[in-house]
């Protein structure tokens, strides 16, 4: 790689000024980007950075060799450091004017760096519908559409996998998240709005790829049995590869096979990016809920225990295994292994014999009424607990005839009303689902402060 990139050129993004570096940089590349070529006057990207230097709230540069230097000074002096870390080159035309290019890899590795720190998200519908619309058409150059199809189809796996990865590490991260709130927050905030709403959400319905993939495996399969296809495409990879007939048409069988293979194994990737979203969606609610329960009981206690655990490993920065050096818990329990078990560990003495002395039984009448009581108890526990069959039923009756609400118009008289818009919301991303969910502003009902969203009928 570096016999291509230059071998300092990550070193202004690693130092101690890389905010500098990246906002010069950034103010370069606006001025190019905006040029019919990456060449600009020196004396136009000198003004520009002199400009940067003058702002107040320019970042400081700290350990360079500028210190009481003008702002015209240290913006010749960027541009030399660039240069010298092969960002950008410098060329004198025959006007004896410099102009500045970006290096080729520059310009890529900004552009990266820039979708990144925007967040940007892949649109597969763009990839898929290319993929769809090169396949179906005919051209002189199969070739070069094949080496397009085989491009597009990478960069729609590879954004699929970076999907898959960043739900995991959204899972990875839940365990930074101390309290119910911060949980509720990441859930419905960041996560719902980056990854749900940005990209799963329409991988489901706009962006399916099973709309398209039928069609795209049998017009592929179609080409590899034309023996005129491959051999036009063959005659393209030749020029373009500089490669022989036979290793051409090798490899239009393989392109072929390739896309194919990867459209059918599909499936598997989009089966992993729906476990890991309900997965992520359990983990939050159960440690939401782990982090409320409380009370005298078993499950409160050792709650309490846990959390205790946690706080003193976290203060004293203790990894997991630090746990046995926390003081109380001496006094709390000790856990030991045994490495043998035999038939003495499990020895229980005999007892003698003793005479049976059967005792009467007493013959009650159950008491219908406590019975009764119990089993209404019981029944109103069973209907509280929410299941996507129940929300379905629920969304429907309030629906009514109509084919979209606002949540705000659903009935907020308690807390049971809160927690049903709530799995709702959370249930609104299932494709089994017969709604879907759009998000609104914030707004306050009834003491909830909550963000308000649409609720649409499905097939409207």
């Amino acid at each position: 790689m570096f016999h291509i990139i230059d071998e300092h050129f990550f070193v202004p993004l690693a130092s101690p000024n890389k905010v500098v570096y990246w906002e010069c940089i950034c103010k370069l590349f606006s001025v190019m980007d905006h040029q019919l070529s990456y060449g600009v006057e020196r004396d136009v990207l000198v003004e520009e950075l002199q400009y940067y230097f003058e702002q107040t709230q320019a970042a400081d540069l700290t350990g360079e060799d500028v210190e009481g230097k003008t702002a015209r000074d240290k913006a010749n002096w960027m541009l030399r450091k660039l240069e010298n870390y092969g960002w950008i080159d410098i060329e004198t035309d025959k006007s004896y004017v410099q102009r500045v290019n970006f290096k080729e890899y520059a310009v890529k590795v900004i552009r990266t760096l820039l979708e990144i720190a925007e967040g940007k998200q892949i649109e597969y519908q763009g990839y898929i519908y290319t993929i769809y619309s090169l396949v179906r058409s005919a051209t002189d150059n199969p070739g070069i559409v094949l080496l397009s199809i085989v491009e597009n189809t990478d960069m729609l796996i590879t954004g699929l996998k970076n999907l898959s990865s960043s739900i995991k590490h959204y899972i990875d991260e839940l365990t930074r998240y101390k309290t119910p709130a911060e949980i509720m927050n990441v859930l419905f905030n960041d996560y719902i709005e980056n990854i749900v709403d940005k990209a799963y959400h329409r991988l489901l319905t706009s962006d399916n790829v099973s709309k398209f993939r039928p069609e795209i495996i049998e017009r592929l399969e179609s080409k590899s049995r034309s023996k005129s296809y491959v051999e036009k495409a063959s005659e393209d990879l030749m020029s373009i590869r500089e490669i022989s007939q036979d290793e051409a048409e090798e490899l239009v069988y393989h392109y072929i096979h390739q896309v194919i293979d990867a459209f059918q194994n599909m499936d598997e990737i989009l089966s992993e990016i729906n476990h890991k979203n309900t997965q992520y969606q359990r983990a939050a609610i159960n440690r939401a809920k782990f982090y409320l329960i409380g009370g005298e009981d078993v499950r409160g206690q050792i709650k309490e225990i846990l959390s205790g655990m946690n706080e003193e490993i976290n203060r004293e920065e203790m990894d997991l295994s630090g746990i046995y050096r926390i003081e109380f818990m001496d006094e709390l329990i000790r856990i030991y292994s045994a490495a043998v078990l035999d038939e003495k560990s499990l020895y229980t003495p005999i007892e003698g014999k003793k005479a049976f002395e059967p005792e009467m039984l007493q013959q009650e009448e159950p008491d219908t009424e406590l019975r009764n009581e119990k089993m209404r108890r019981m029944l109103e526990k069973l209907a509280r607990v929410l299941n996507p069959e129940k929300v379905n039923s629920y969304v429907e009756k309030q629906l009514g005839n109509r084919q979209e609400m606002l949540a705000s118009e659903l009935p907020l008289e308690n807390a049971d009303d809160f927690v049903k818009m709530i799995y709702i919301r959370l249930y609104g991303q299932r494709k089994n689902m017969k709604y879907i969910v759009d998000v609104k502003e914030s707004v306050k009902k009834e003491g909830y402060r909550f963000t308000d969203f649409t609720i649409h009928r499905k097939g409207h």
